[in-house]
């Protein structure tokens, strides 16, 4: 019987591996986005400014080593990048629990795993970027990617959605395990990818800072890729403070149970899956420029309305005093 078309790549035992190993670490991830600044929330009573920084520490990875991240995995075989910084940041989760049960948790081990987890991020996704014409060719390039970019939307919904339950059930720092239990698996699956790759060329260290500032220098001369390099710099910044305050929201002034607060991010997750699924659609009838500036001008302002909720009470000015005053002593 002649396989689907659609289902054509991921007969590949391979890709199929590597899809699994997405599927599960992409998994972990979004449980930890959701988990990490709600053990801060709820175990140690984090004010406003400690779940923001906490944010920004787990984003930092990017602005430290985002710009020579990409020059040093070139010099390395792809997929040992990707195993090594799976399970290194399956470790450092598995940090957090161990330190809850022990009554050693603070604010500052959150920020040095949230430091950690987004540095190893960004080698992990620069590897994994740069993995995938190497094991499915470029001809196939196209379709590999809508496949992972598939499994990603929808773990865009999976991960809030399971993270809620489990944060209900057994609290917030042992939810962490899933997580890192799903980063751990995802670096096996990519330890069994028999596709091997020749070690790179070694290069002059000498030539690093050179590499980094003609890639810099590209991007800036080239009207369009300035645009929404800025365009997007922007974009995420206004995300992350948006996301991490409504963490606070929904759980102090809304009082939304974790269940409530993983549904809420779920539906986020489900505009993500629904822009996939029509965002070549939309490409081929208006153009792939005006679809970048139009979705989200059309799509963010709506978010001012969450600020106009009034389900549920907040907490008395004197409780949260007292909370933000235990968050100051840990």
């Amino acid at each position: 019987m002649p396989t689907s078309p659609r289902l054509r790549l991921l007969g590949d035992r391979d890709f199929g591996r590597l899809f699994a190993a997405t599927a599960l670490g992409q998994l972990g991830d979004r449980i930890m986005f959701l988990t990490l600044p709600l053990v801060a929330i709820t175990s140690l009573h984090a004010d406003e400014f400690q779940v923001g920084l906490l944010a920004a520490t787990t984003t930092s990875g990017s602005l430290l080593v985002g710009l020579p991240a990409g020059a040093w995995v070139d010099r390395m075989r792809k997929r040992s990048v990707m195993i090594g910084t799976d399970l290194l940041r399956a470790s450092a989760l598995l940090t957090i629990p161990l330190a809850w049960w022990t009554d050693l948790l603070t604010i500052r081990l959150l920020y040095a795993v949230a430091l950690l987890h987004g540095v190893l991020t960004v080698f992990f996704d620069v590897a994994h970027v740069s993995y995938l014409p190497h094991l499915v060719g470029r001809d196939k390039l196209v379709e590999g990617n809508a496949k992972l970019s598939a499994i990603r939307s929808v773990t865009s919904i999976g991960g809030p959605a399971v993270a809620g339950p489990l944060v209900g059930l057994v609290g917030a720092p042992a939810t962490l395990l899933a997580s890192s239990a799903g980063m751990t698996m995802s670096g096996l699956f990519a330890a069994t990818i028999r596709r091997r790759e020749e070690m790179p060329e070694p290069s002059r260290s000498s030539r690093l800072a050179r590499e980094i500032k003609e890639g810099l220098h590209f991007v800036l001369q080239h009207p369009a890729l300035r645009a929404i390099m800025f365009s997007d710099a922007l974009f995420n910044l206004s995300l992350v403070m948006y996301q991490t305050m409504l963490l606070v929201f929904l759980e102090r002034t809304m009082g939304l149970r974790p269940f409530g607060t993983g549904l809420v991010l779920s539906c986020m997750g489900c505009g993500a899956l629904l822009g996939a699924l029509t965002a070549t659609r939309l490409s081929k009838r208006i153009g792939q420029g005006p679809v970048i500036w139009l979705t989200t001008l059309a799509t963010c302002p709506l978010a001012v309305l969450m600020a106009g909720s009034s389900a549920g009470r907040p907490a008395p000015r004197s409780e949260r005093r007292r909370l933000c005053g235990s968050a100051r002593q840990v």
